[in-house]
């Protein structure tokens, strides 16, 4: 495996993501993306014969065994209040959500 997290890397990472990891936290993430990398490049190291096609999902899913896709209704909620009522904070019937803080990338 010639690709891994480095610890500087990942702390970048968190940074960039705002994230608030302990140190054991933060390492114990670290190894399991390490983890995944691995994973990863063992897969990739399987022969497969060039002849084999691109799939995006492991099971073949044609037209006559797919399911009749539903048509898009909006249907109107009757009771709003109860679901914006669980947010911390709302205005004018909308969620407020805090600013992320963006930093240019150097």
């Amino acid at each position: 495996m010639t690709d891994e997290i480095s610890p500087d890397l990942f702390e970048c990472l968190v940074k960039l993501a705002a994230l608030e990891l302990t140190i054991e936290e933060a390492e114990y993430l670290r190894r399991q993306l390490n983890n995944q990398l691995k994973a990863i490049h063992e897969l990739e190291a399987i022969p497969l014969d060039l002849e084999t096609p691109i799939t995006s999902h492991g099971i073949n899913y044609s037209p006559s065994i797919s399911p009749t896709l539903r048509s898009d209704e909006w249907q109107a909620y009757l009771n709003p209040e109860l679901i914006l009522a669980q947010a911390p904070e709302t205005e004018g019937g909308y969620f407020v959500i805090p600013d992320i803080p963006h930093q240019e990338l150097k």
